[in-house]
């Protein structure tokens, strides 16, 4: 599914995970910046004739991360955030982070509101042989500080604003599974 077909609870939660992700990193002692499709191309409009986005240049834009996180050696960081109700894939998101992977090697955060912890972490390449995304908890990742009692805060936050509201929780949602490291 198109981001710009998406009813507007999952657009306004995605952001929230975004803006989430942003501020437990930062809180806990990470340089963050904004990189990403919507922060440097907002006049993307003006000059979207002058590209296809099928062709390699189209698809990097398309692809482009959310963040670039300074980890604990000073080294950038590619950073996307997916929020995903459940915590898995979608079917749909497979051949995008596969392009994610190919063009930027960022790792993703899955941040989910079903199952602790809300924020996983994965690193390319995203899926086992199975076709499940491979992580692990945030609060283990080792090339970026996390402050557990932060982690904790922005836990209880999800819990707190990212309960669905307008899409009813037993839908049906065709999604691939998550495997743990």
């Amino acid at each position: 599914m198109n981001q710009n077909n998406l009813d507007p609870e999952s657009m306004l939660k995605g952001r929230m995970a975004e803006t989430l992700v942003e501020d437990l990193l930062k809180q806990s002692g990470n340089k963050v910046y904004r990189f990403g499709y919507e922060a440097i191309l907002q006049n993307l409009t003006q000059i979207q004739q002058n590209f296809s986005r099928h062709t390699d240049v189209g698809e990097r834009i398309r692809t482009i991360p959310d963040f670039i996180v300074i980890d604990i050696k000073g080294d950038p960081v590619f950073l996307e955030v997916k929020f995903r109700w459940d915590g898995k894939s979608h079917n749909n998101d497979k051949e995008k982070l596969n392009l994610i992977s190919e063009f930027w090697k960022a790792k993703i955060i899955i941040v989910n509101r079903t199952e602790k912890p809300y924020f996983r972490v994965i690193t390319p390449p995203y899926f086992d042989k199975n076709g499940l995304l491979v992580g692990k908890p945030l609060i283990e990742e080792s090339s970026w500080k996390i402050d557990e009692t932060i982690y904790d805060k922005f836990e209880t936050l999800v819990e707190k604003y990212l309960t669905p509201t307008l899409i009813p929780q037993n839908a049906e949602n065709n999604s691939i599974g998550f495997k743990a490291e």
